[in-house]
């Protein structure tokens, strides 16, 4: 039987998933976590393993002679030296597309929140705001209708697409930048800085790349209505967090929502943690039962096609 070692297993299943069917495949041995230094040691004799962050890098790989297949138990691969896997004959594969709906169902749960600041109305009436109020209603800071507000979406795979649906459906108008030149009906093409320039909202769906690192830096900042509110639901370093401070300390944009950060968990330092108006989740828009099971059943699925000599979902040919 083939060795399994998982050196991460935790934040795609944290015990209301099992793992029953991977061990069927073979000698299975599950971590919740794995420190850096322990990568070597637990995958020693694994000739699969699975790994969502943990990094596994070229001098990994070549210690480890028995290896020859990566799981990563996400859509990013970057935690995995593609070349050095491929050189060494390790076959790499991802899990594409499982959290598409979570994720875009994610980017209006924070959108909605810069909107209609649900939380932090629930926090005024539990504190006392309501039952002392002089009126019926009362409400903290000024709420904002979607209907007729212009969605900027950068990046227009399959979650910039279910992204643009959902404010269809709320009556916005939506701009996205695309590769292709081409875009469904409710969906009009733009360059960045022209979407920049209009939108009402910019919610972030594209891969982090050399040419993407910081793609959202002060001069982009600063193209934004002041009005503006920007979502972050991709990959932190998307955006160039000092700026973004800045940006919302001295209310040139109006607010942002952002599921992820340039270092994660982050730094007690991190400029956003403190910055107006800026409300932020612990990468989670991923992270539902749903998805995680979707994630976990085609982790599994990989595997089970790769022991039978027909891979699936391979990230390096």
């Amino acid at each position: 039987m083939a060795k399994i070692v998982i050196l991460d297993a935790f934040t795609a299943n944290p015990g209301d998933l099992n793992w029953n069917q991977l061990r069927a495949l073979g000698d299975c041995e599950i971590h919740d976590r794995t420190p850096a230094d322990q990568v070597t040691d637990r995958a020693r004799d694994a000739e699969v393993i699975l790994t969502n962050k943990v990094v596994v890098n070229a001098q990994t790989i070549r210690m480890l002679p028995k290896l020859k297949y990566i799981g990563v138990l996400a859509t990013g691969y970057n935690v995995v030296d593609i070349e050095a896997a491929k050189q060494g004959g390790v076959v790499v594969t991802n899990v594409p597309a499982y959290s598409t709906a979570s994720v875009a169902q994610a980017t209006f749960a924070l959108l909605l929140e810069l909107t209609n600041a649900v939380g932090r109305h629930d926090r005024r009436v539990h504190e006392g705001g309501w039952v002392s109020a002089k009126d019926f209603c009362f409400w903290d800071g000024t709420l904002t209708e979607l209907d007729g507000l212009t969605m900027g979406i950068v990046g227009f795979g399959t979650i910039g697409r279910a992204v643009a649906k959902i404010a269809n459906a709320f009556g916005m108008k939506v701009l996205a930048t695309t590769r292709t030149g081409t875009a469904p009906d409710g969906v009009q093409t733009a360059d960045l800085e022209t979407l920049l320039s209009r939108s009402d909202v910019v919610s972030l769906h594209c891969p982090l790349t050399d040419a993407t690192r910081h793609y959202i830096n002060s001069e982009r900042l600063a193209r934004m209505k002041r009005s503006a509110l920007l979502i972050n639901t991709s990959r932190g370093p998307l955006i160039d967090e000092a700026a973004l401070a800045v940006a919302l300390n001295e209310s040139l944009i109006a607010g942002a929502g952002l599921d992820v950060l340039s270092t994660e968990p982050p730094v007690a330092d991190n400029p956003l943690l403190h910055a107006k108006n800026c409300v932020i989740t612990p990468h989670v828009a991923w992270a539902t039962q749903s998805a995680r099971k979707r994630l976990v059943a085609t982790a599994i699925d990989n595997v089970r096609a790769f022991l039978a000599g027909e891979s699936r979902n391979v990230v390096n040919r």
